[in-house]
């Protein structure tokens, strides 16, 4: 091979080693993830309401009162009360 050749495949092989590392990382980080849920579980809270929680305090402010706004309107179209 030549130099640009050994360089190219050594910078594709580092990237390639980052990545699955980076993975298993993912992988650890979600089964501590899903240990926690089921402690929450085991302590009685509601483990669906909890990603619910969870998903909403990633909103701003604004586009949870307009997802709000527009949920109780759909509620009000199809006669359930909000």
């Amino acid at each position: 091979m030549t130099d640009t050749t050994s360089v190219a495949a050594d910078q594709l092989k580092s990237v390639v080693e980052r990545i699955e590392r980076l993975e298993e990382d993912k992988q650890a980080i979600a089964d501590d993830i899903k240990e926690v849920y089921g402690e929450a579980k085991g302590n009685g809270f509601d483990v669906g309401v909890l990603r619910k929680i969870i998903a909403l305090r990633k909103k701003p402010a604004d586009e949870r009162a307009e997802e709000d706004a527009i949920l109780e309107l759909y509620l009000q179209a199809l006669g359930m009360p909000g």
